[in-house]
């Protein structure tokens, strides 16, 4: 994803620095506006770089929310957090972040575009009696003994399964097991696939008034129950289980999302989002990195787009909404569902 980011963002026009401990993407040398930093992120001098700089931070899990807090201490930066780590931008104390500093975080596909659309149905609606995100990235067809291969870091898809699941219900924020309210899906052109409980929500739960608020992840019959049977056996083994989900170019895959809002008269909105994947990317770096890219153009043709402070994207203006979403149409990603052309 953070390859995909930094090249589209390079056929921009922009000049993009890369911090890599092994740089691995021989494309980087055909751009002679992507210099390369190889090396650990934390033994540079962050607080000395450029605050005319944007700064983009595609570090997975925990390390993605240390950089966050690090580079957020600096007056006067804007910083776009892809990191989806369990310790979110918002807990960061007030007096940790620098005077005039801006964060934006999720902005991925879900969480991500899922906000801005629940945001789409909370203008129409008001509060939303149900809201339902089922999403997943997974190979095109069953593959192997786990059925899925890890489009993102396999650390933070185990991290997705343990960590319990926050929910709304009868408008209260609760907990609920992770992996639990199993149910069978008809996902157009794949048939029958499987979603359960995950920790998805995160700002949304506060965000967007709702009765009933649940995200799904969506996989393979019996990818999920073997999980379940290892896991309760004692029989996981982290290190294999990031082999065998290790994830292979050469395999077709795809990735697909479902947002469904109802509002008390019953009258509902629905969005599908589905891609294959291109000679560009994976669907998963697709889907995902081209809403972090339509953030960062919008915020840098229009530097106030945002005020002093840390933001979700279900906070991002109708107008730049719109342009993610007719910029991930023109570049092949099916959208359907309300207002999207």
């Amino acid at each position: 994803m953070g390859s995909y980011v930094a090249t589209k963002l390079a056929e921009s026009g922009h000049h993009v620095h890369i911090y890599d401990l092994e740089p691995k993407n021989s494309m980087f040398e055909t751009y002679s506006n992507i210099t390369v930093h190889v090396g650990d992120v934390f033994g540079y001098d962050l607080e000395a770089l450029d605050n005319e700089s944007m700064f983009v931070n595609m570090l997975p899990g925990e390390v993605g929310h240390k950089l966050t807090m690090r580079l957020a201490r600096v007056d006067g930066r804007h910083i776009v957090d892809l990191s989806f780590s369990e310790k979110t931008p918002d807990t960061i104390p007030e007096d940790r972040i620098g005077i005039g500093t801006k964060v934006l975080w999720d902005v991925g596909i879900a969480p991500g575009l899922s906000n801005m659309l629940l945001s789409r149905a909370y203008e129409i609606f008001g509060r939303v009696r149900t809201a339902v995100i089922r999403v997943g990235g997974n190979p095109a067809e069953k593959k192997g003994g786990w059925n899925y291969m890890a489009p993102f870091s396999p650390r933070d898809v185990i991290a997705e399964y343990t960590r319990p699941a926050r929910v709304v219900r009868e408008g209260v924020i609760v907990t609920l097991p992770a992996l639990t309210e199993r149910h069978s899906i008809e996902v157009n052109g794949r048939g029958t696939m499987e979603a359960f409980l995950t920790d998805g929500l995160r700002s949304v739960m506060s965000s967007i008034p709702a009765e009933e608020m649940s995200e799904y992840t969506v996989r393979w019959p019996g990818h999920i129950e073997r999980f379940v049977r290892e896991r309760e056996s004692n029989s996981i083994d982290l290190d294999k289980l990031i082999s065998e989900w290790s994830f292979d170019p050469e395999t077709p895959e795809f990735t697909w999302m479902e947002v469904s809002a109802t509002d008390y008269l019953g009258n509902s909105m629905d969005w599908v989002v589905s891609d294959s994947g291109g000679e560009d990317g994976s669907s998963m770096a697709r889907t995902t990195g081209l809403v972090t890219v339509g953030c960062i153009r919008a915020w840098i043709d229009e530097p106030d787009m945002l005020e002093p402070g840390i933001h979700a994207p279900e906070n991002l203006p109708r107008k730049v909404v719109d342009s993610i979403i007719d910029m991930m149409s023109e570049n092949g990603v099916e959208i359907t569902g309300p207002n999207v052309n």
